[in-house]
Parts: C-alpha cells; structure tokens; sequence
C-alpha cells in the first residue's frame, strides 16, 4: 500500500515530537509511512493493524531505487529493539516504536503463488499465518510483486500519541522531508512544523540534546552547532519546502535557547513572459524549487511515463531502459518545461 493512497500526510502528538529517540534515517523513514497510513480522524485505531512498506513509498522519500531493498531491510533489521521516552503527567514512559516488523523476502512471493493457488483452503498455510497474525498479508502476497517489502504493526502505547488529534498535534507531508539525509533533519523540521503558524520555533538547548538523545556528544556548543545545527538547517533549506535561519541565545554566559525562524520559500513560475510558448497551450509548469532528484522521481512517475512517453522513440536511448529515460526526461524538464503542460509538475510528486 503506497502512502499515496493517504497523500502521505503525517499525523503526531507534540509529546512525541518532543520526545526522546534516536533512529537511523531508514528507521524514520519507515515510521513515517506507517504513520501517514494511518486513519486522521476520530475513529479508534485498531492497535493489531499492519502497515505494508513498498520498495515505491522509499523511493517516494528519495532513496535511489537501486538501494532500496537494501535501505528497507536495514530499517527493519533494529527497529523492533529501538526506544522512545515520553514525558507523561506522572514520569517519564520507555517505550518501543513498533510491536512487531516483518521483512517480506521478495523471492518467495512467486513460489508461494504456485504452491498454494487456492491458499484459503490450504489448511497447513492458513493455520501458520494465524498462528502469527498474519491472515491480512494472505491478500497481499497474492496480488503482489517483489515491490512489497516489509509489514509493521506499531506498538500500542505509541498509537495514542499518533492516531489521536488532540489539542496539540503537528502535520507535515511526506513530500516535504524528501530526500532528507539526516536525522537531525527529520527532528528538527518536525519540531519547526509545531509552529508554523508563526514560524518562530524556541527550544531549550537542554530540551534539545534530551530528544535527539545525544548524550554526552557534542557536549561543547561549538560542536553541537556545527554536527547537529548546521547540518540540520543546511538540509532543510535545501531540500524543504521552508527557508530557515537561527540563532542561540544566552542567559549569562551559558547558550540556553535555540531559536528557529522559518518562512515558506517563494515560488518560481514560468509563464509566457518568461519562455516562448504556443499560444494555444495552458501555462501549467511551476518550478518551486524542484532538485534534480525530485525531478528524477517525477520522470519515474507512472502517470508522467503514461502522459509523456510520446516524446521519445522506442529504439532510442530514453526508450530502451529506466536509466535513459530518466536522464533524458530530466534534462528536458530543466531545459524545455514547456513540453509538459498536463499537469502542474509538482502534482507527480503526489503519486
């Protein structure tokens, strides 16, 4: 199931915006898109509900498609021992992110199909997946290619803080952390999102070494500025959909205070002032700061593929393998928009 089916929003609780972690990047990027899977309005949410990762929703996130396998099963290999700390009215609660993960092992999904082509009345299969909850992956693996990689089941104490829309809660697509490369980044920008009303964002420096669990590292300012600060902030000016600036502010001679300050990037539109265009055709094109990658993934779109296949032949370079296509597509795109008028751009980043 790709995130796309939920448009990749993302739900949380500010208790576990705040609360203490640490994960790789593959391991956010997982909790992520079972997070944005998840049902954002009232209705209670099942705690034995599974969430399916796909080898598409990673490479919606950036990770170069040759990598992915390998990206997912790096994710899924130390979840399940990983812990997070919320702060609770009566103490602080130790939990895990996840209740159980399992990594599908794609070349088995062929030879499950042939052996068990009328599975619901193999009674030895059937009771082996109930034996470990897992009758709702009986579909999936039916209908499914080597794209499915990984099935998760949150743990129950961290539901509440997902699912529930409480007084405070923080919202941020998927599409806006893409390509993101750091985990400060992640926490960071999803630390900003809680205030991007006023986009202004102060956080205690101590609170800030407590969430990102950093321990005794970077215990000299300098090197918390320059490993977790400026990293963090570098990529979320370039990659974002915000630009961002900050300052630390002392209290005596001690930095107590980070202070963020955050404002939507302008959009760049090409129109007909800026490019010839045939007059007939709809001015749709809006650059708004796409990178190379992301145009990258907007020419492995199924429905860009779909709309745009037209504009190369079959026996050329562009027509004879992902590779080509994608090289070709992205060149186009950075210097010819005006071929690809469908649609606004961006809406490919939405698939």
């Amino acid at each position: 199931m790709d995130v796309k089916k939920n448009n990749g929003l993302v739900v949380m609780d500010n208790k576990l915006i705040r609360a203490s972690y640490k994960l790789t990047v593959n391991e956010i990027r997982l909790i992520l898109v079972a997070v944005s899977q998840m049902p954002k309005d009232d209705k209670p949410v099942d705690p034995k509900k599974a969430y399916y990762i796909t080898k598409n929703d990673f490479v919606r996130l950036g990770v170069e498609p040759k990598n992915v396998a390998r990206d997912i099963r790096s994710a899924c290999k130390d979840l399940l021992s990983r812990i997070v700390t919320i702060k609770t009215p009566i103490g602080d609660l130790d939990t895990h992110w996840v209740h159980n993960v399992l990594h599908f092992k794609s070349e088995v999904f062929e030879k499950l199909k042939k052996e068990h082509p009328d599975a619901e009345s193999d009674e030895e299969f059937i009771s082996s997946l109930r034996l470990h909850n897992l009758m709702d992956s009986l579909p999936m693996i039916a209908n499914s290619d080597d794209n499915l990689i990984a099935r998760v089941v949150l743990h129950e104490d961290i539901i509440p803080y997902i699912s529930q829309l409480r007084e405070q809660f923080t919202q941020l697509m998927l599409d806006d952390v893409v390509d993101f490369g750091s985990f400060y980044s992640y926490r960071v920008y999803l630390m900003m999102m809680q205030f991007r009303s006023t986009g202004i964002c102060t956080i205690k420096i101590n609170d800030l070494r407590e969430a990102l669990d950093l321990k005794d590292k970077y215990e000299a300012t300098k090197d918390l500025k320059v490993r977790v600060i400026d990293t963090a902030v570098d990529e979320i000016n370039e990659k974002s959909p915000f630009n961002v600036t900050y300052e630390m502010t002392k209290t005596g001679r001690k930095f107590t205070h980070l202070v963020l300050k955050f404002k939507p990037k302008k959009k760049n539109t090409i129109t007909a002032k800026d490019v010839f265009r045939d007059p007939d055709t709809v001015d749709m094109f809006t650059v708004d700061g796409l990178n190379d990658k992301q145009l990258g993934r907007i020419a492995r779109n199924p429905a860009f593929i779909a709309e745009y296949n037209h504009l190369v032949s079959p026996t050329s370079p562009a027509g004879q393998s992902q590779q080509g296509w994608e090289f070709e597509m992205v060149n186009r795109l950075k210097n010819d928009p005006t071929q690809f008028n469908k649609r606004p751009i961006r809406d490919y980043l939405e698939y």
